[in-house]
């Protein structure tokens, strides 16, 4: 940043103003400035190319010591200098921390530190007119810049670029002084939501004493913000509300924010079984809630509160997927009507590299939401972890400065301020459409749960809360004081809230079982919940020929007007003659004619991930480049008569996140097929917790469905222990009941009638798809357009090459393996093999290898072939649920590492497992 940037930042209409004065009447402005001005347009010539207000800086700076910029004029600049002091450095000086003194910060805003003296304070200075007042002492420019920038709530802005973004922030925070002006009714309002959160979490502790709720004692100011919030938000035209938070306080939102049923909270305290046999619930910090609710002034909004596991902060980035989910489907191109708000621990913030992730996707055409509400709930210890040991940075939001996003640091023992800097945050966002950050300074009563004994850890910060008022009582004796209510008014409040509570819990344990509430249960209307034995039924997924080839027209035909590379126009005359003239299509034709048949049916795309417009394997292209201008053209957006909408974004290099999105979507937007795409299927790792702790059980922990299909590049081609295995492994681990397919396709037509059977049911599973690498350009990998036009997706494949008494060997595998196998048997002249392809691992097709089976009659050798090494693939899992013959493993030995990095010993190793299939001799 440049020496003169506190000039350029905030100074510019101020200097302007004045200038333009003295050229109109230069005897109306103060004499040093009419001094001053000029001295500056004397030696003007000599600055070429700064701006006005660089040159005048400039000039102030080199001619300090002459008598053109006189003592008071030097003086008036300190003066900006010092209220540029109190924006980019005020936040450290603030009072927002209830039970702790802050840390000390150096240089401090001592007026000696910006050339100023306690002579100057009754010194009347023009730079008042910077901060919005007209000229005034020094003392009161002081007075007025405190209490903006030093009391309860502590603003960080200055590092952000943008000139008008600087100027309307401080405009806004010159109102009022950043002080709260709120009605005697508004203030009662505070006070009652106040009174809410602090007696129901009394409630809990004297009614369960002991049980986990993760209170939100000593944060309780967070709900009359909240609701603030909402009826703000409906005001200025938002429509619904997406919420993410962990467990801390969420019990409370959910009965004080968002009206669930205190019966149905006090049932899940009682531990009572839930009311559904499909699933097996979660605990009650972690269930989610969707709502109506009408505001004070008749306004509806949508409310959301997302399920979530104990894992911190992935539901920031499935909460930005249902926001966007759903500004896409309700409101095409309006951002500002669905809010997201995001809820973290301190802690959690600044450690967990997900919201760096969630962070870099705010202004990505993807994933962009139109701006997020980040609200720190700041206890200031992490579990047992005091601050200072838990983080470098200065503050635990520093990650907001990513992004440059303002950040409100508030002290939650003041709710007005809370609530201020929360309408504050709103605005904001729906002015410029970014994130705004609110760090809520405040304590945990008790530790991490209420079991916990805090003193163990923090003996001397737990003395002192342990004497703190509460938040309601502090606000209530300030109101007191104010006139605004009486002494009863606050035991009246507490005697009927808790009065309804009594009354909740009564009911509540007459009831035998709890109720869960379905999330999103408009978006899910009409889909049905399934066994795994149903998700085995079959689904007609042919599409016309007719149909088909309307699609084909779309993606085989470059405008004629634009110029594309020579690679790009045979690619796409390959495809063209592939469909009309040799009827072989491949694997990258198969899922255009997929994605075309469903957007004709009215079914809208999504795939992300990182270079899937091209491809990692350059197979897909589904987007194509302009030679000369990278202009960027969809073939498949020219397809007429399609009623869905076909999007597709190359991702920022991220798994964990972006999966978390396009979780997010894919549950917000059950009729979109929702495709993430891993560059190779290993680096799925990055999103393992996606996987394991929401898409394998999100069903049977929350109820909720979800369509997400995950296409992870699998295939041991001797590119090393990172680029061959997708884990396979891993996902059959997680596959139990009814929760998920995961399927291993062989031909083109299988995927397209895969991908076309997502969308096609009556319900919604995830989809893991083993998707191959070398075949997708293997000459053997060819399906003719019949398949597609006809029939279904398969889970097996019988072998129809071979004469079925003469088998003694039937081999069973999935993938790219079974050419391999095929291959092998060509070369060896083995009719006595067949090789039976098992397309879908879960749910397993037992009855269809059963029936295959019971084909070959003279078969007395049953193998298992893998190309992975025994304690990786499909082997252990087969042993678990394939027990209809014995078996025998021909695979590589047991590694710990997935491949080997030579290609030479890869090969090798490949080459004995195919050998291990045709002699039984050989074993491992």
């Amino acid at each position: 940043m440049d020496r003169f940037s506190f000039l350029n930042a905030a100074h510019t209409e101020f200097f302007a103003q004045l200038y333009d004065q003295y050229l109109e009447n230069p005897d109306s402005v103060e004499p040093s400035w009419r001094s001053f001005f000029q001295g500056f347009d004397f030696g003007m010539a000599s600055y070429n190319g700064e701006s006005k207000v660089e040159q005048m800086a400039d000039f102030a700076v080199n001619n300090s010591d002459c008598n053109i910029v006189s003592d008071k004029l030097q003086k008036e600049f300190n003066v900006l200098k010092l209220i540029d002091g109190y924006r980019s450095r005020g936040h450290l000086f603030t009072k927002t921390n209830p039970v702790r003194d802050r840390r000390t910060s150096s240089p401090t805003l001592d007026i000696v530190n910006f050339g100023l003296s306690a002579t100057d304070l009754n010194t009347v200075f023009d730079a008042a007119k910077v901060i919005g007042i007209q000229p005034c002492t020094l003392q009161e420019i002081i007075m007025h810049l405190d209490a903006i920038y030093c009391q309860h709530i502590g603003v960080e802005y200055m590092y952000i670029r943008k000139p008008e973004v600087v100027e309307w922030i401080q405009k806004k925070l010159g109102i009022n002084d950043n002080q709260p002006n709120f009605s005697a009714d508004e203030k009662k309002s505070i006070l009652n939501k106040l009174n809410e959160a602090v007696s129901f979490e009394n409630f809990l502790h004297t009614k369960y004493v002991g049980q986990k709720r993760f209170s939100l004692e000593g944060g309780e100011s967070v709900i009359p913000a909240l609701d603030a919030l909402i009826e703000k938000a409906a005001e200025k035209g938002v429509e619904q509300f997406v919420m993410g938070m962990a467990h801390r306080g969420r019990l409370n939102v959910l009965a004080n924010i968002f009206g669930k049923s205190t019966q149905d909270i006090f049932g899940e305290f009682d531990g009572k079984d839930y009311d559904q046999e499909y699933f097996d619930g979660d605990v009650k910090y972690h269930l989610g809630l969707t709502a109506d609710k009408v505001t004070s002034t008749g306004k509806k909004i949508n409310i959301n509160l997302a399920p979530n596991p104990s894992h911190l902060e992935t539901v920031g980035a499935v909460i930005e997927g249902i926001t966007r989910a759903k500004q896409d489907k309700y409101f095409p191109n309006d951002f500002s009507k669905v809010l997201p708000i995001a809820v973290h621990g301190d802690a959690a913030i600044a450690g967990q590299g997900i919201l760096y992730e969630i962070v870099q996707m705010a202004q990505l055409d993807g994933y962009k939401t139109g701006g997020t509400i980040h609200i720190v709930i700041n206890n200031q210890v992490g579990f047992t972890t005091n601050y200072l040991d838990a983080r470098s940075s200065t503050y635990c939001t520093d990650v907001a400065k990513v992004t440059l996003s303002p950040v409100l640091h508030v002290n939650a023992d003041d709710a007005e301020a809370v609530v201020h800097a929360m309408a504050f945050a709103l605005d904001f966002r729906m002015q410029f459409g970014r994130d705004v950050f609110i760090d809520l300074l405040g304590y945990r009563k008790y530790g991490h749960n209420e079991g916990d004994e805090p003193r163990f850890t923090q003996p001397v910060l737990y003395k002192i809360i342990a004497k703190h008022q509460n938040p309601r009582d502090i606000y209530a004796e300030k109101l007191l004081s104010e006139g605004v209510i009486d002494a009863t008014y606050v035991n009246g409040l507490e005697k009927e809230y808790k009065s309804d509570l009594e009354v909740n819990l009564e009911a509540s344990r007459k009831k035998d079982l709890t109720i869960i509430t379905p999330f999103m249960k408009n978006e899910w209307k009409g889909f049905e919940q399934v066994t795994d034995t149903q998700m085995l039924e079959k689904v007609d997924t042919a599409y016309s020929k007719e149909g088909l080839t309307e699609v084909a027209n779309a993606i085989c035909n470059l405008p004629s007007d634009k110029k594309f590379i020579s690679k790009i126009q045979k690619l796409i005359n390959d495809r063209k003659t592939m469909f009309f003239e040799t009827n072989k299509l491949d694997w990258a034709m198969a899922e255009h004619l997929a994605y075309g048949s469903l957007l004709k049916e009215g079914y809208d795309i999504r795939i992300s991930g990182q270079d899937v417009e091209r491809g990692t394997f350059s197979h897909r292209h589904a987007v194509v480049k302009v030679e000369d201008s990278e202009e960027e053209v969809v073939l498949i957006n020219n397809l007429e008569g399609k009623k869905g909408k076909f999007n597709i974004f190359n991702s920022l290099l991220s798994e964990y996140g972006v999966l978390g999105f396009d979780y997010g979507y894919a549950l917000a937007n059950p009729n979109t097929l929702t495709i993430w795409e891993a560059q190779f299927g290993d680096f799925s790792n990055g999103a393992q917790i996606m996987i394991d702790q929401y898409i394998s059980c999100g069903e049977d922990k929350w109820n909720n469905q979800n369509g997400i299909v995950l296409l992870l590049p699998h295939g041991y081609e001797g590119q090393g222990a990172e680029h061959s295995s997708a884990r396979m492994e891993r996902y059959l681990q997680l596959c139990a009941r009814h929760n998920m397919y995961v399927a291993d396709c062989t031909t083109p037509a299988n995927f397209f009638h895969l991908l076309r059977r997502q969308m096609k049911t009556t319900f919604r599973k995830p989809l893991i798809v083993f998707t191959p690498k070398s075949l997708l350009r293997d000459p053997r990998v060819l399906s003719p357009i019949e398949d597609f036009a006809s029939g279904s997706f398969q889970e097996t494949f019988d072998d129809e090459t071979v004469n079925k008494t003469d088998v003694k060997t039937l081999v069973f595998c999935t993938g790219k393996f079974y050419y391999d196998i095929t291959a092998e048997r060509e070369n060896n002249g083995r009719n006595d093999v067949a090789v039976v392809r098992i397309e879908q691992l879960f749910p397993l097709p037992v009855e269809q290898l059963s029936a295959i089976i019971a084909k070959y009659p003279n078969a007395d050798d049953y193998v298992w072939a893998q190309e992975e090494p025994k304690n990786m693939g499909a082997y252990s899992y087969m042993l678990m649920n394939f027990d209809l013959v014995k078996w025998r493993l021909a695979s590589l030995k047991a590694y710990a590492a997935p491949a080997a990095g030579s290609y030479t010993r890869a090969k090798r190793r490949q080459a004995d497992a195919i050998r291990m299939v045709f002699d039984k001799n050989l074993f491992r």
